[in-house]
């Protein structure tokens, strides 16, 4: 039988060795770089045009709890330069979920002279190209509480129990931003 202070020096030189270790991997993991790797980013941002700037920032601040980043602006030289614009200067309001330079923009500009058509949002199927955008939240009774106290109420039946073969617990809500963009919200009811 082993002398017990030896057990724990034993036991507390095990945990010391294991602790350094798992540190030294995670340390490892979270600095690694791969050589090859072919993006400085594992996000895409995307850009919406509205029409009516005030609003739609009110909307994605106010009812979806987005935090606004500095604006930026966009020169006629350098939107035509770029192709996003035909020599018209215009202002970006980038939006994320957290304050975090890893997170994804949601990038908001008005252009007020040009006439924009209206994409068909009625459902995802009625449009081609980017149909609605998804908010994965911790908890969906608050974020809906969040969006009615700003006047949006979700579409049809939501929140919807996602079918077996989903994590359960975890529902689904659409809403519509002031432009008619469908916003999904998933996420569990608390």
């Amino acid at each position: 039988m082993k002398n017990p202070s030896f057990v724990n020096r034993e036991l507390i030189c095990t945990t010391f060795i294991v602790f350094v270790v798992s540190g030294l991997a995670a340390w490892a993991a979270s600095s690694k770089t791969v050589p090859d790797a072919e993006f400085a980013k594992s996000t895409v941002d995307f850009g919406i045009v509205v029409s009516d700037i005030d609003k739609s920032l009110a909307f994605y601040k106010d009812a979806l709890g987005l935090k606004e980043r500095e604006p930026f602006e966009v020169t006629p030289q350098m939107g035509a330069d770029s192709g996003l614009s035909d020599h018209l200067p215009f202002k970006v309001f980038p939006l994320v979920l957290e304050n975090d330079s890893t997170a994804t923009n949601v990038k908001l500009m008005q252009f007020k002279d040009t006439p924009a058509k209206k994409v068909d949002n009625s459902y995802i199927h009625s449009s081609l190209g980017v149909s609605y955008l998804t908010i994965y939240v911790k908890d969906t009774t608050a974020a809906l509480e969040r969006a009615k106290a700003f006047g949006v109420e979700p579409i049809a039946k939501g929140p919807i129990a996602l079918p077996e073969g989903f994590p359960k617990g975890i529902y689904l809500t659409l809403l519509r931003d002031p432009d008619g963009n469908l916003i999904e919200l998933v996420g569990p009811k608390k």
